[in-house]
């Protein structure tokens, strides 16, 4: 195995747990001495050791003199835990090979100066690109200061979320379900409209234990009407409704003491504005299932930044059927929103596109 290989496998540590590490980015290390593996490690929760600790403390004594892959860069200041980087000058490393610079300006470049000052030899960008895809969203938060934010709809082959009734069930096969819900276990939050809680009173959690944690409820409702029996109104899960400035939220808050209330100063919800709400929670991506006119409002003022459509092999037809995106067309073709197709999967009879917007995200 050469550097390449062993990078590659510190990647691969890490792609295991994205998802179950925000509000750090999934991270992992691999110490090689002498041509052996001594230590491996991932970072596997928030307050918990990180990937370094984990491996350094696997290899033991054999961590001196060793080469150590990991696939962002040590940190350099105590959090929940203390800097990674004095543990590896700690263990005597001799060569540190980093993947990516920490976006976080409170490391960004301050362990690899560490590093090299104790004498430690460091390389930099060895399968950068396939690192920081592996955290984009981590990446993305901390250069725009806003969550990452995935639209997400199933679809008929003609565009199409549901009937003239609103019977949504099922469009898609439950191969494709099962994947919604381990797209919901690597997203911070899941955003949906009054709509679709009233209608479907939804659960909104990731249902099959094998996939993780559940990220946090965020229901769009203006007014506040919202019946007191939704699934969303129970307490296992970390549940915020975002209102207008005139919405009863005293009212609301006896009621349902324990879900959070963000009021908009505008009478309706703008996006920015909740954007900005959800980024002082210190929420990094966000998974948008709403109805057509939720995905019109974020689709509109360009608050995309990658498109989850799984498409069924079926046709519904009629004007009276609900389509995928609300609202009102542009005029000229020239105003639609351009998309690149990223990946194109078949799960199942379905299809599962993923695209993003002809701009930068990371």
């Amino acid at each position: 195995m050469n550097d390449r290989d062993y990078m590659a496998l510190a990647i691969e540590l890490a792609r295991k747990t994205v998802g179950q590490t925000s509000p750090n980015p999934s991270v992992g290390c691999v110490v090689v001495k002498e041509g052996i593996i001594v230590g491996l490690g991932s970072h596997l929760v928030p307050g918990e050791g990180h990937a370094e600790v984990l491996a350094l403390t696997q290899a033991g004594a054999k961590a001196k003199q060793a080469d150590v892959y990991v696939t962002l860069e040590p940190c350099s200041y105590t959090g929940k835990t203390p800097p990674c980087a004095d543990l590896l000058i700690a263990s005597a490393v001799k060569r540190v090979i980093v993947a990516s610079v920490d976006p976080n300006p409170k490391v960004s470049g301050e362990g690899i100066t560490r590093l090299r000052n104790a004498g430690i030899q460091v390389e930099v960008g060895l399968l950068e690109a396939e690192a920081k895809q592996l955290n984009h969203t981590f990446f993305h938060f901390m250069k725009h200061k806003r969550p990452y934010v995935t639209l997400k709809a199933a679809m008929t082959l003609d565009g199409k979320i549901a009937t003239k009734t609103g019977d949504s069930k099922w469009i898609t096969s439950e191969l494709a379900r099962r994947d919604v819900h381990n797209e919901r276990a690597r997203h911070d939050a899941i955003i949906v409209g009054r709509g679709t809680v009233i209608h479907d009173n939804p659960q909104l959690t990731v249902r099959y234990p094998e996939n993780g944690r559940n990220p946090i409820r965020i229901v769009l409702a203006t007014d506040l009407d919202l019946p007191d029996d939704l699934h969303v109104f129970d307490t296992a899960v970390k549940t915020y409704v975002v209102c207008g400035q005139n919405a009863p939220v005293e009212a609301f808050t006896l009621k349902h003491p324990d879900i959070g209330v963000i009021q908009a100063p505008t009478p309706t919800v703008e996006i920015p504005f909740l954007l900005d709400q959800l980024s002082a929670l210190n929420i990094q991506s966000v998974y948008v299932e709403g109805g057509s006119t939720v995905h019109a409002s974020f689709i509109e003022g360009k608050h995309i930044d990658q498109v989850h459509m799984y498409i069924a092999p079926k046709l519904l037809t009629g004007k009276d059927a609900v389509s995928v995106v609300g609202g009102s067309s542009p005029t000229w073709m020239n105003d639609a929103v351009d998309l690149t197709f990223e990946t194109i999967e078949q799960l199942g009879d379905d299809l599962k596109i993923v695209a993003k917007p002809k701009r930068e995200v990371i």
